[in-house]
């Protein structure tokens, strides 16, 4: 057991981007705390950690652990079920070395093994929610944490036997976009610039690099020429996509991840992206209006339930996939360019729905469930500071 002098803090999350931003914002407020916060995750992790161990990511442990889906057929099953099975076990003998004072899971199904690890082993265990819809991974775990921490007022799957243990804290968003919260949203004028931010998801969509250059070209030439476009893309598709776009003369920055997200997110007039819950709540919190595609087949619908209460609010649009094609998406960007308070009247909408101190709120939980609430720690001390 750990003593109560502990300050160590166990994240587990999958390694994408959904799994691991929340993460990064929740170790940023317990460094501030004076807790020391280690991740555990998958190896495609490292496509977001930064380079030169900047940011949070470079402060912190990070450890990679086996898993894997239990989906396909009955070898494919075998075979995952054995990769789980490994992960328990690396789990069991860190968690054993590192003797953490609380254990959080973020979902996906590498955070499984150490979950199962955490509760074989009795620690303080919190599951956080990042959707609309509790995913399998958090659905399988639930009864036996001890906490539940989930984004929404309304998850879906929640079973009424653990409400008792459920509690809102929001989803937390990184610390660079916290920040745009406290930044007015720079309204579009008459006949000026159009800004606008695609994010694909973890490694650009498809769909926006097909859907996109068609779109744009079924504009008029000068209003194309007031967009301003930021994409992020597939590499493969990187190439095809800077002709299209020099071939109709537009403004573009490409890449297939924007680590400096939060500043584009910032100057953005709108933004095109799926409905993953990170993207979500960032949107919410920056108050920037977003096109959002759902992706199909998204376990429970749950993209499509993400952006559901952005819609009804009046902050944002909804295009099913089937339904995002060159000419609708044409359509909307000309009503935008022409009458851009549209905009302005939905980022209006959107901001009060963001959660800027959900890190807070769930470093709360997390401190509570452990014990250690009340604990005094003397806070880091930045690098910046130092």
């Amino acid at each position: 057991m750990a003593s109560p002098s502990s300050r160590m803090v166990i994240l587990a999350a999958g390694g994408t981007g959904g799994h691991i931003f929340p993460a990064e914002a929740l170790a940023e407020v317990l460094l501030k705390r004076g807790f020391q916060p280690v991740l555990i995750t998958d190896r495609r992790f490292f496509r977001y950690a930064p380079a030169g161990g900047e940011g949070v990511f470079g402060r912190i442990p990070v450890h990679t652990i086996r898993s894997a889906s239990l989906r396909g057929g009955v070898v494919s099953k075998i075979v995952a079920l054995v990769a789980v099975m490994a992960g328990v076990v690396q789990a069991l003998v860190l968690l054993r070395k590192l003797r953490p004072v609380a254990v959080v899971g973020f979902g996906g199904y590498p955070s499984f093994p150490t979950m199962v690890a955490a509760i074989i082993l009795r620690r303080p265990t919190i599951l956080h929610e990042q959707n609309s819809v509790l995913g399998k991974a958090n659905r399988a775990l639930a009864p036996y944490v001890t906490r539940l921490a989930t984004s929404y007022h309304a998850t879906r799957h929640v079973p009424e036997a653990l409400m008792a243990k459920t509690q809102r804290t929001g989803n937390p968003v990184r610390g660079a976009v916290r920040a745009l919260a406290q930044m007015p949203y720079p309204e579009p004028v008459a006949d000026g610039m159009l800004r606008i931010l695609v994010i694909g998801g973890s490694q650009g969509a498809r769909v926006f690099s097909d859907v996109l250059p068609k779109a744009f070209a079924s504009l008029a030439p000068d209003l194309r020429a007031r967009i301003r476009l930021d994409q992020q893309c597939r590499a493969p598709q990187m190439e095809e996509l800077k002709r299209r776009y020099t071939d109709l003369k537009m403004q573009v920055d490409l890449a297939p991840f924007f680590a400096d997200v939060a500043v584009r997110m910032a100057a953005a007039h709108l933004v095109i992206t799926r409905a993953g819950a990170s993207s979500v709540a960032e949107l919410m919190v920056a108050g920037r209006p977003a096109i959002f595609v759902p992706l199909p087949g998204a376990t429970d619908n749950h993209q499509y339930h993400n952006a559901e209460a952005i819609e009804d609010a009046g902050g944002g649009w909804v295009m099913a996939e089937d339904g995002f094609t060159p000419e609708a998406l044409a359509a909307r960007i000309e009503t935008f360019l022409r009458l851009p308070s549209a905009l302005t009247t939905a980022a209006l909408a959107l901001t009060p729905l963001g959660q800027p101190d959900a890190a807070e709120k769930l470093a709360d939980l997390v401190l509570a469930a452990a014990g250690s609430a009340g604990a005094e720690a003397k806070p880091e001390q930045s690098k910046e500071a130092a």
